[in-house]
């Protein structure tokens, strides 16, 4: 389990990457298409993988799990990265680091319904230190009391409903994962959500939101594509075959403490106490979280 905890931590200082990179391309790429050509690209690099590896791979999907792969394309993919690009372009890059903690949040709640997952008494205490870390550090205060929240209301909703999509596809690729490699799920789900962007897509270049390429958004929308999409959901899904669902959720609040030094040292945004009692309980967290797992 040590070597998939590991997976989750660094996949996850890779997605703290994503808030500022796409905020950089959505100047010039409309949040439709962007969603559609990462997942596109994706699909692309991932199902000729799965094609491949199905050989050694005996099993097929039954029914419900292609209705499981269907939902998180569907869900996980089309939505979460519709309303994440749709919010961001509403809101700022900070807030969208802040309000990923809804997905952590949303397994926690939703898996001991819906998996019969449980948090231990420990893992339970770190969760709640992680999450007041992550608030912190990306609001820089305590909301209401030393610091306003922005007001980006619109954006906000919908960032937060980002991040119950994003809550929803691992909650319906847990059970799918047990079963089935993580290369193929995460391929056919991409596909999915590829088929799900092409209407949203159309609309948006039929209204005038024509890209416009440039160096900046070419390799913008590269590394959103291959890095973030494909090889950061195999990551993501391989951990999750190994880690249970809120488990692994405790390590998605390490995605705005990355994005906070991530300011830091490339923009210049300064190093307040909050940023660094913020940092020390998601470190914490973290670590207590790690112990836990090597001890259980």
């Amino acid at each position: 389990m040590l070597l998939a905890e590991f997976v989750l931590l660094v996949a996850n200082l890779i997605y703290a990457t994503s808030y500022v990179v796409t905020r950089v391309v959505l100047a010039d790429v409309g949040p439709a298409m962007l969603a559609l050509i990462r997942l596109v690209i994706g699909s692309a690099i991932l199902i000729p993988i799965a094609l491949v590896t199905r050989r050694r791979d005996p099993r097929r999907l039954s029914s419900s799990e292609r209705w499981s792969v269907f939902w998180m394309g569907l869900l996980g993919f089309a939505g979460a990265f519709a309303f994440a690009h749709w919010g961001i372009v509403r809101s700022t890059a900070t807030n969208a680091a802040l309000l990923i903690t809804v997905e952590p949040i949303s397994l926690m709640l939703l898996s001991p319904f819906l998996l019969g997952e449980r948090l231990r008494r420990r893992e339970g205490l770190t969760a709640a230190m992680t999450l007041v870390g992550a608030a912190l550090v990306v609001v820089n205060g305590v909301p209401g009391l030393t610091q306003r929240l922005a007001p980006h209301w619109r954006g906000d909703l919908l960032l937060v409903c980002s991040g119950l999509a994003y809550a929803s596809y691992s909650l319906f690729g847990r059970s799918v994962l047990l079963r089935h490699s993580a290369i193929a799920v995460t391929a056919w789900s991409i596909a999915w959500g590829a088929v799900a962007m092409v209407p949203l897509a159309v609309l948006e270049w039929a209204g005038g939101g024509r890209p416009v390429w440039s160096g900046q958004s070419l390799a913008g929308v590269l590394y959103l594509s291959v890095v973030i999409t494909a090889l950061g959901y195999l990551a993501w899904n391989y951990a999750l075959e190994r880690v249970p669902a809120p488990r692994a959720a405790i390590f998605l609040n390490v995605q705005p403490l990355a994005g906070a030094v991530l300011g830091i040292v490339w923009l210049g945004e300064p190093l307040t106490a909050f940023t660094v009692v913020g940092g020390a309980l998601i470190l914490t967290g973290l670590t207590l979280t790690v112990k836990a797992g090597a001890m259980g």
